[in-house]
């Protein structure tokens, strides 16, 4: 009966978790995720308004920081609603459908952001490498169709997932270690065999993360060759320092990534907070210091942020 029940159209719902041993201090937690929360949200929002009014920064690189921060407000829109009700109103119930949406969209926006550096990183490597050829190649048309196709590609990825994971019987306690559903957490609850959900997943972190992140250190192997050909040191170091503000992006995603990926492998016997210390660092560092890191490095985004803030009209 009970196996009849879970495999019916009636999908049992999950229990989401907050920090383990800070259950009476939930909305000081609430207090810091949502500072983190605005900060993101406002961030790249002024981002993709200053791109948008200032025609010297309508080029290909500011178009992929363009792409990096919708998907960075994808990221924190996706995990919002699920830690409000944690962390806020103590509702940690969420159904499985809303659960399956959501690991949808938050692996989603994480396979997209892989491949937005990638193409940023191409866009760099262009530009350094081989810069008379930079406005031919990179045309507002490739633009166009070199962001469609990450789109698509993290798309076709991550669909498959829900319905994977929806063909399985859910008979144990349905609690999740986060305030938000992951793959990696929820295929630990079926009774099912998860063979193939496993080697799927496997096979989606090295085509997307792993093949990306091997492009893009090969980007910067060629973008390092054409800088030590430089005879000045000055212009090398201006040369390097156009790339910055993307090696940052790329270390702030990577390195939680992968923690992540470390902890859960060989940190089975520590303390659930620290999983839950790492996951939250791995969703939230990368939308909040991006837009940091570029209003710093870019004076065009500097400038007119400064402006935008003191309040100057224009």
């Amino acid at each position: 009966m009970d196996n009849n029940l879970n495999n019916s159209s009636e999908f049992p719902p999950f229990i989401l978790t907050g920090i383990p041993g800070l259950q009476t201090s939930q909305h000081w937690v609430f207090l810091l995720l949502g500072t983190l929360y605005i900060v993101s949200i406002v961030g790249n929002a002024l981002i993709l308004f200053i791109i948008k009014e200032k025609q010297s920064l309508h080029q290909p690189m500011y178009y992929f920081l363009s792409l990096l921060s919708v998907n960075d407000l994808g990221v924190s829109f996706s995990t919002l609603p699920s830690v409000l009700a944690t962390f806020c109103f103590h509702l940690q119930k969420i159904s499985f459908d809303s659960c399956m949406a959501q690991m949808f969209f938050i692996h989603l926006f994480s396979v997209m952001e892989s491949g937005i550096l990638l193409i940023m990183s191409f866009d760099r490597c262009v530009a350094i490498c081989n810069p008379l050829r930079y406005a031919t190649v990179l045309t507002d048309a490739h633009v166009a169709c070199m962001g469609m196709s990450v789109t698509i590609r993290s798309f076709c990825m991550v669909f498959p997932l829900p319905f994977l994971l929806k063909r399985l019987p859910f008979c144990k306690a349905n609690v999740l270690s986060h305030a938000y559903c992951l793959h990696p957490d929820l295929i630990r609850l079926p009774c099912g065999d998860i063979t193939i959900n496993y080697i799927f997943g496997l096979f989606i972190v090295i085509s997307t993360f792993g093949l990306d992140s091997a492009l893009i250190l090969l980007s910067y192997v060629l973008i390092l060759h054409s800088v030590l050909a430089i005879a000045s040191w000055k212009e090398r170091l201006k040369t390097l320092n156009t790339c910055v503000s993307h090696m940052s992006a790329v270390l702030i995603f990577y390195v939680p990534m992968v923690g992540v990926s470390m902890v859960a492998r060989y940190g089975r016997h520590a303390p659930q907070y620290v999983h839950t210390l790492m996951s939250l660092i791995y969703l939230f560092v990368p939308p909040v210091l991006n837009p940091v890191i570029y209003s710093i490095q870019s004076k065009e985004i500097r400038w007119k942020l400064c402006k935008i803030l003191l309040g100057t009209k224009f």
